[in-house]
């Protein structure tokens, strides 16, 4: 069973969305980087529900002041893949960061993560899960 598309498997719809939803990644991964939470906050639902790696739970005033506290030197996205049912996407992908987590702890991680976007008038995202990815 294939379960990645291709680009060349979307519809041209579909690719408008998977676009959409990769450049919404990639400003929440830079604005991660300068501790911009405004610039996240419209990305994401006030139902957002995020899993961290840690397996902490935040809601989205929980996942802003995580932003706003800690402080990354790197904050990259790779390998994103985006599945199109309707009104959902499913991205998932891998992020690497290196910085200074909230206690203060220098930190250097590799997460592979899942997000699930809605349209709900705008794309937001819904809830989001990490895990610590395999060396």
């Amino acid at each position: 069973m294939k379960t990645h598309k291709s680009k060349e498997d979307y519809s041209p719809m579909e690719a408008d969305i998977a676009h959409t939803i990769t450049t919404m990644e990639q400003q929440w991964a830079a604005a991660v980087k300068v501790n911009d939470s405004a610039k996240v906050a419209p990305l994401l639902s006030e139902v957002f529900v995020g899993m961290d790696s840690d397996g902490s739970f935040h809601n989205k005033s929980g996942k802003l002041a995580q932003i706003k506290n800690r402080k990354w030197q790197v904050s990259e996205l790779s390998n994103m893949n985006v599945t199109v049912h309707g009104g959902m996407a499913i991205v998932t992908g891998e992020w690497h960061g290196r910085g200074t987590m909230d206690d203060g702890r220098v930190a250097e991680i590799h997460e592979c993560w899942l997000d699930t976007w809605l349209k709900n008038g705008k794309w937001q995202c819904v809830s989001s899960a990490s895990t610590l990815a395999k060396s």
